[in-house]
């Protein structure tokens, strides 16, 4: 069996990991409330928060692809079950329909968590020597300080 060697070590590799796992299960869980907020919305801002919230959850699958295969290529196993996204996410689950200006806001908290996520997860990346995830996770701080940024200026 080939062994990894990609100039990272092992537990390097495994801490890394753990942290993009994080983002992982903040990516895929700001995708399913984006995506049931994108069914649900009403109200007279209707059809543009309809279309940014679609444009918002395509994106956000696109990246939960690119973070778990990123965990791959550091040759750990990827979180792939709602439990374990449940337990890696400090996301707040919407059990109920709110009406738009309150999915705005947990929208915005959602992408925010998510960019002190990717922060940590460069941290550990740069301590590792990792360049590899520094450059995905730094895209990923930018596409999120940027969401939340368009999503808060709603709001005002």
């Amino acid at each position: 069996m080939a062994t990894t060697s990609i100039g990272i070590a092992k537990k390097d590799r495994e801490a890394v990991a753990k942290q993009l796992s994080k983002l992982l299960a903040d990516t895929y869980s700001l995708y399913l409330k984006t995506h049931s907020f994108h069914w649900n919305v009403t109200g007279p801002h209707f059809n543009s928060l309809h279309t940014m919230f679609e444009t918002q959850y395509n994106e956000l699958w696109l990246a939960a692809d690119e973070v778990a295969e990123r965990i791959r290529t550091l040759d750990v196993f990827a979180p792939g079950s709602y439990s374990q996204f449940g337990k890696l996410t400090t996301i707040k689950e919407e059990p109920s329909v709110p009406d738009w200006k309150e999915m705005v806001n947990q929208l915005v908290t959602g992408h925010e968590i998510a960019a002190a996520t990717a922060r940590e997860v460069i941290k550990v990346a740069d301590a590792a020597g990792d360049e590899g995830t520094v450059d995905m996770a730094t895209g990923r701080l930018k596409a999120h300080e940027k969401t939340a940024w368009m999503l808060r200026s709603l709001l005002k």
